[in-house]
């Protein structure tokens, strides 16, 4: 009632930057109940990409709290604190509102990584959200008695599957806080004490999940779990063999579900099983949901063979209206149906690579244009190095998703320089301003020139392999001088792949992000005894700040120090020589 008392009305905009909590949940509620759609502002965005996005779609209102108002940009939009406004907001009539909205209304607009530095705004409509679960309910049959997790960011789509799944079935939604999120073993608790049935994951997070539950499913029970739900990126099947072993292929069941934010959400549908993982190749991701239609296709826009990976394109009711003020964009991604008699029909591009296999499931393979998926959230890679371009001393870059061992990726950021080399660190915190985390390179390689072919482009297959030394950061090295400094080095060279860590480096300038925390805090409690708090990590991202931080769970530094002394020497006996040890004790 309040906001259409503000003049909120069907295909207006509300913009809210909250963090995950109820009352954000009740935000979104009524932006939907006023009749507008909604645009989420993650807090974690820094101002720069808020500020585009704000200007893009023009918004007038914004919902946030009091705390957050130094986050958000200075713009013309009003903004209600709702912690310091919800007085003014209680007077109003608490009966059920009505609004003139339909279901071909707009719900929402969330933005993705655009190749020409501006983030691109996809429409979405009410009815594409209502169709999504109508015609994946013979698979589901979400209800009222199903607990789901909110464990990913309201700007990330894969939300509104977990947030209109628990409501539109009457079920219960789970809010999850950030830092829990970050933590697969508090995570693993929330999932055991608030008894989730319906898990929504990346693979990326769940294989972290996996490694905390196959500890703690001795110690605390099973899982209420009856769906894993993946999306955001390709699954390695193969990697969730122990998985399947531990808990079987029925209970809970795994599904793979390819999707893209355009299309809303989920595209395809495949029931993963033992076989799969122990087939172990490609990213299977099945077929299409009931009302779409996958096409794959070749330059020609002509059907492939079975077995010849092309491009896949999608059709059918799932396909928002396009992009927020890109009619350009819109018909390039959008084009007209050539199989289609249906008036005003669309193929959705989406420059997927994919295969029909003989058994009529599809597999996944990848991008084939300059978009990527890294721990789910797609990413234009032309978004970042028009962002680094803009830096005074780079002269040319490139910027290119790099696979790691494990099946995950890393970026690695090709930097030619003009004058004085740029470091890591002046790099980092230029895109800071600019990108959210997960767009940061994780390598900067400065190079004099970038390797060119003979028609003047950049020779990709040229470029040199990511360095592993230590990147040239501000802050100059320190190396370990004791036992405990000495093993964190170590653990960080390990996860981060770097070669030299020194005690004063920064976890993040040196390529970490907040899922190779986990690992960190993993290792520390195979040798420290102690879970570090993940906020300990984030506070004082340094080896010195770790060691402070575990010197003041455990009570004294000589402590320790002993602990890290007695590891170093364990560590260096041969097997033989340990059970020698443990027989003589």
């Amino acid at each position: 009632h309040h906001l259409q008392s503000l003049g909120v009305a069907p295909e207006t905009f509300v913009a809210l930057c909250l963090r995950p909590s109820a009352e954000m949940v009740i935000a979104l509620l009524a932006i939907l109940k006023a009749g507008a759609a909604y645009l989420p502002l993650d807090p974690a965005y820094p101002q720069e990409r808020l500020s585009l996005m704000l200007e893009d779609a023009r918004i007038d209102l914004v919902l946030s709290q009091s705390e957050l108002l130094e986050l958000l940009p200075e713009h013309g939009a009003r903004i209600i604190t709702l912690d310091t406004e919800w007085g003014v907001i209680a007077q109003e009539s608490t009966q059920n509102p009505g609004s003139a909205v339909t279901a071909d209304n707009l719900a929402y607009v969330i933005y993705t990584s655009g190749s020409t530095g501006k983030p691109k705004g996809a429409l979405v409509s009410h009815r594409n959200v209502l169709r999504l679960f109508k015609a994946t309910d013979d698979w589901y049959h979400f209800d009222e008695h199903d607990v789901w997790t909110l464990f990913h960011s309201y700007a990330f789509d894969f939300s509104v599957w977990e947030l209109w799944g628990a409501l539109l079935y009457g079920g219960r939604l789970v809010v999850v806080p950030f830092l829990v999120s970050r933590s697969p073993e508090a995570f693993g608790e929330l999932l055991r004490r608030e008894q989730v049935t319906v898990l929504n994951q990346t693979p990326s997070a769940f294989r972290q999940l996996m490694r905390a539950e196959s500890v703690a499913l001795a110690r605390r029970g099973q899982l209420a779990l009856r769906l894993v739900i993946f999306g955001g990126e390709a699954m390695d099947v193969s990697r969730l063999l122990s998985w399947f072993e531990l808990h079987g292929d029925d209970q809970p069941q795994l599904i793979n579900m390819y999707g893209i934010t355009e299309t809303t959400v989920h595209v395809t549908y495949h029931r993963l099983s033992k076989a799969d993982a122990e087939r172990g190749h490609g990213s299977p991701i099945g077929q299409a949901i009931r009302d779409l239609e996958i096409y794959i296709l070749d330059e020609h826009l002509d059907p492939v063979p079975i077995g010849v990976f092309g491009e896949m394109y999608v059709g059918g009711a799932g396909l928002g209206r396009g992009y927020l003020h890109r009619p350009a964009l819109t018909a390039e991604r959008f084009i007209p149906h050539p199989y289609s008699k249906e008036f005003g029909a669309r193929l959705y591009k989406t420059g997927d690579s994919a295969r029909h296999r003989a058994d009529g499931v599809i597999d996944y393979s990848g991008r084939i244009d300059q978009q990527v998926k890294i721990r789910g959230f797609r990413i234009e890679l032309g978004e970042i190095e028009v962002a680094l371009a803009k830096h005074p001393k780079v002269r040319a870059v490139v910027v290119i998703a790099c696979p790691e061992e494990g099946g995950d990726s890393r970026l690695v950021a090709y930097v030619a320089f003009k004058g004085e080399a740029p470091t890591t660190s002046e790099l980092r915190q230029h895109l800071q301003k600019q990108l959210p985390e997960y767009m940061i390179p994780a390598v900067f390689m400065m190079m004099g020139e970038l390797p060119l072919t003979p028609n003047g482009k950049v020779d990709r297959r040229s470029l040199p392999a990511p360095d592993q030394l230590r990147p040239d950061l501000e802050q100059a090295f320190v190396a370990p001088r004791t036992p405990a400094e000495e093993i964190l080095a170590e653990i960080w060279s390990q996860v981060l792949n770097v070669e030299r860590v020194g005690i004063h480096d920064n976890f993040f300038d040196l390529g970490g992000h907040s899922l190779l925390t986990i690992q960190i805090i993993a290792r520390l409690k195979d040798v420290f005894r102690v879970e570090l708090p993940l906020r300990a990590l984030f506070q004082a991202p340094t080896i010195e700040g770790a060691l402070n931080a575990i010197v003041e769970m455990l009570g004294e530094r000589e402590t320790v120090e002993e602990i890290a002394r007695v590891f170093k020497e364990v560590n260096q006996l041969s097997e033989d020589e340990v059970t020698a040890t443990l027989l003589a004790l």
